[in-house]
């Protein structure tokens, strides 16, 4: 059996880039979906902790910031603010409606699609800013389809269990993101 070869070896060529865009976009697919297959009766049902809207909001804003050149300096596009570093947790003043957060997700996938396709071997290696400063920015993406995966997975759920439906896996990337 072959050896496991470290990340640091591995170049993001045009295969590994290809691959690597064709399910992080899928994932956020998957999360666009679940976001448009939430009904608003749902959407900021105060029993449900986390309210639906704050997971999908949640989890674009972290799309966005690791896929974002450095954490200094980093800003969300308006409406949306730096509530996610807010050490005591608090929300953001009002829920984000669908269509500004679906709005989010574009301008996300977007910015992970051309942060995949740029990435030259030097770079991958590079060390980020984020998190703890230990992964380099092919890992950081890997933890960012990672993460997204996660909460598609838990909206899912939640609709699953509180509709009775939820919206189909997503094999690959949809060629462009779709509007709200």
């Amino acid at each position: 059996m072959p050896a496991i070869v470290a990340a640091g070896e591995i170049p993001p060529n045009a295969a590994w880039r290809s691959a690597l865009w064709q399910q992080s976009g899928a994932a956020i697919d998957m999360l666009d979906n679940a976001v448009a297959a939430c009904p608003e009766a749902l959407w900021s049902d105060r029993s449900q902790t986390p309210a639906f809207w704050y997971v999908a909001f949640h989890t674009i804003f972290f799309l966005d910031f690791y896929v974002s050149e450095s954490p200094d300096g980093f800003a969300p596009p308006s409406p949306f603010t730096l509530s996610e570093f807010n050490p005591e947790g608090e929300l953001p003043e009002r829920p984000y409606t669908k269509q500004e957060l679906r709005g989010y997700l574009r301008h996300s996938r977007e910015k992970c699609r051309r942060s995949i396709e740029t990435l030259s071997d030097e770079r991958a290696r590079e060390r980020t800013g984020f998190l703890d400063g230990s992964l380099g920015r092919l890992e950081l993406l890997f933890y960012n389809l990672r993460h997204v995966q996660h909460h598609a997975g838990q909206l899912n759920l939640i609709l699953r269990q509180k509709t009775q439906s939820a919206p189909r896996w997503v094999l690959q990337a949809r060629e462009e993101a779709e509007s709200p």
